[in-house]
């Protein structure tokens, strides 16, 4: 690399993340990267940033009561004040003791809410090897939009496989295991997996993994590795132009498979769908 050469912004390198560019740029970015380690590393920094505050945001800020049931008490109870004032003094005195009354009662549900969140998200840190599995079935989109390199279908179909092994470093696993929360992540429990899959362009951006259980919901890694599978040879059949099926996977895998087999569930040959993992 030149001593001279333009490097890219973190501007662009973030819009380009966020997918705020367009293709072209996108493209011009990603070749840039591939040729320049100083942007390389420089992206990677980034995305360490990203995980470091989403994890931390997540720690830091409680999640809040729903404030609808407190919010129509309070204006049912302006309203009762404003009628007060065209009753007699007895009424109006008597008016006064329910409203406290009522504005007591919306205190305590006020409480009793708070107090049922708190229990609730205590229950669900105990039983997230449960809970947690059927809510990683789909990535988290803002943690886990998809990202892929400028390759073509000519690109994907050369090596005449499907399957490529991918080592991904242990330090970019634990950032997108602590990025969704799971601290000591069990052996075989889950998956680091692509998103859209190598064989189907996928880079190994970290916005590219996600944690996939293998287990607690039948849509589980061995489902969607029977799907990349599938889409591969139709990609390489020309039956589905690979830029559809990098977007059809990115976005909802789940119903990519229903679509691509004409299935509401699983096939019973998938239960069993194996494939070397890199983690686990």
């Amino acid at each position: 690399m030149n001593s001279g050469e333009v490097h890219i912004s973190d501007e662009d390198l973030l819009r380009a993340a966020d997918g705020e560019l367009s293709t072209n740029r996108v493209i011009e970015i990603q070749r840039h990267l591939t040729a320049c380690w100083s942007c390389r590393t420089r992206t990677q920094e980034i995305d360490c940033t990203i995980a470091d505050f989403i994890r931390v945001r997540s720690k830091t800020i409680p999640e809040l009561p729903p404030i609808d049931g407190p919010r129509a008490l309070l204006k049912l109870r302006l309203a009762e004040l404003a009628a007060s004032q065209h009753l007699g003094l007895w009424h109006r005195i008597k008016q006064a003791s329910y409203e406290r009354r009522l504005f007591a009662l919306a205190l305590a549900g006020a409480v009793i809410i708070l107090l049922g969140v708190l229990v609730f998200r205590s229950r669900l840190s105990v039983n997230k090897t449960v809970t947690g599995y059927e809510t990683l079935a789909i990535p988290d989109p803002n943690l886990t939009p998809g990202m892929t390199l400028p390759v073509t279908m000519s690109d994907v179909c050369a090596s005449g496989t499907t399957e490529t092994l991918h080592l991904v470093p242990k330090s970019v696993a634990s950032q997108v295991f602590a990025a969704y929360g799971i601290r000591e992540p069990k052996p075989h429990a889950y998956e680091l997996d692509y998103l859209i899959s190598p064989s189907l362009g996928g880079s190994d951006n970290i916005r590219n993994f996600w944690p996939q259980p293998y287990g607690g919901t039948v849509w589980n890694a061995h489902i969607k590795d029977a799907l990349e599978d599938h889409l591969y040879r139709m990609v390489c059949e020309g039956k589905v132009d690979l830029a559809k099926a990098q977007r059809d996977i990115a976005t909802d895998w789940i119903s990519a498979y229903k679509k691509y087999f004409q299935t509401t569930k699983p096939l019973p040959e998938h239960a069993s769908f194996l494939k070397d993992q890199p983690w686990g």
